[in-house]
């Protein structure tokens, strides 16, 4: 059972590793992760960006906010250094906006690297025009109070994903993952092979090769069993 209570540190990870699952991006480090855990780690899509064409990573500074309430928050961007992400949690309650303009104007001076939010926004014309890094499962104007106790720097679970502070998020166009710090070195390097291969891949592309024999597909569909019939449908 987790009590009110406040860590002000997170555990640290290698800071090349996070610039290069940056570089990488959602998709390969999904992959990268393996069918189990790349699953495990991937946000749910209601998880979306405001603003479209930013890809983030860094470590995650957790808070558990009570719902309606977004006291816990503030108290997270005030522990919060430069390059780290904020993970918000209420629960995943629309009522009571998590993020809005007069924190996010905050958070850009500090450096803070992105704000994930599983909960609602508000002020996002405001934040649009800022280019504040901000994903979120909804946006609502409604009210937050600050009178509420919660957990800053705890387990917590994001839109259905378990996030332990120091873990590695990287957000971008295709939504958001969070890397386990112990899974961090593993997903880079087999989400750099995929990267690879796929740079060759668009190699053979380009000499006029066809994806579905590239990708190798023909044994797939052959085992299948599926049928193949010359001409078209209703004409044999």
């Amino acid at each position: 059972m987790i009590e009110p209570v406040v860590y002000k540190s997170i555990p640290a990870v290698d800071p090349a590793l996070v610039a290069r699952a940056a570089e990488i991006g959602v998709a390969d480090l999904h992959e990268g992760l393996g069918v189990v855990a790349g699953r495990m780690a991937l946000m749910s899509p209601r998880m979306r960006p405001l603003n479209r064409g930013l890809c983030v990573a860094g470590q995650a500074v957790t808070a558990f906010n009570y719902p309606g309430d977004n006291l816990m928050l503030h108290m997270a961007l005030r522990l919060a250094e430069k390059g780290q992400i904020l993970v918000l949690t209420n629960g995943g309650g629309e009522q009571g906006a998590l993020w809005g303009e007069m924190a996010a104007t905050y958070a850009m001076k500090k450096g803070v690297g992105g704000i994930v939010v599983h909960g609602a926004i508000r002020d996002v014309d405001a934040l649009s025009k800022m280019g504040s890094p901000v994903w979120s499962t909804a946006i609502s104007p409604t009210h937050p109070d600050k009178k509420s106790a919660g957990a800053v720097n705890v387990p917590i679970v994001c839109d259905g994903v378990l996030v332990n502070p120091g873990d590695v998020i990287v957000a971008d166009g295709d939504g958001v993952i969070s890397v386990p710090r112990d899974l961090l070195a593993t997903a880079v390097e087999n989400a750099a092979k995929r990267a690879a291969r796929e740079v060759e891949i668009r190699g053979e592309l380009a000499q006029g090769k066809h994806l579905f024999d590239v990708m190798g597909m023909q044994k797939s569909f052959d085992s299948l069993g599926i049928e193949i019939r010359e001409g078209a449908w209703g004409e044999d």
